[in-house]
């Protein structure tokens, strides 16, 4: 009876720290969709600027803001924002070069996001990653020349089970191969 009831609370606490698992990569996959203009414009982000600038904690609201916009932060607004919230160029700099998720050049169309977390390494993460890298003639946060593909590193994407994982423009991919990616981007390059 006892071995019973411990069974059921494990699994109470698992389907809990599922669901709360599922919410947070909810947020995380709505703030990964790559729908966005990459055109800087001041006007609008001198608006973002001015909605966001009196919230508690404005800076990230704001570069998250700009971000989904822009898909980056362009580095000549970066003292504006600095101006704006009384903050040094450094300060704000930093918070852009310590999220991975900033990019302060614009993407390419599609934006690749191999996972390179401990459970995706342990499954050929790895192979994959160099065979991406030279498939696309890229480093991680490089772009292809012609503006296609921006290729980044991330370090969970919540689909350890499925590993190795990426994400290609927004969609996630488990159990990648090299063949599976080719295939993938085949399908990209066919549609586009």
């Amino acid at each position: 009876m006892a071995i019973n009831r411990v069974c059921e609370n494990q699994e109470f606490l698992h389907n809990t720290e599922q669901l709360e698992f599922q919410a947070l990569r909810g947020i995380f996959m709505s703030m990964n969709k790559e729908k966005h203009s990459s055109d800087w414009d001041e006007a609008a982000a001198e608006k973002i600027l001015q909605e966001k600038k009196g919230m508690p904690g404005a800076l990230l609201p704001i570069l998250h803001a700009l971000q989904e916009k822009f898909g980056y932060i362009a580095p000549e607004f970066v003292p504006t924002i600095a101006e704006a919230l009384n903050l040094s160029r450094a300060e704000v700099h930093g918070v852009i070069s310590f999220y991975h998720d900033y990019r302060q050049t614009p993407p390419g169309k599609q934006v690749i996001k191999i996972c390179r977390a401990e459970a995706c390494q342990s499954m050929a993460g790895r192979q994959l990653e160099n065979h991406v890298k030279q498939k696309l003639g890229l480093e991680y946060r490089g772009t292809t020349p012609a503006g296609d593909y921006t290729l980044e590193p991330v370090y969970c994407l919540g689909n350890c089970a499925c590993a190795p994982s990426m994400m290609m423009g927004g969609k996630l991919y488990g159990r990648v191969t090299p063949e599976k990616f080719d295939a993938l981007l085949d399908k990209k390059e066919d549609a586009a």
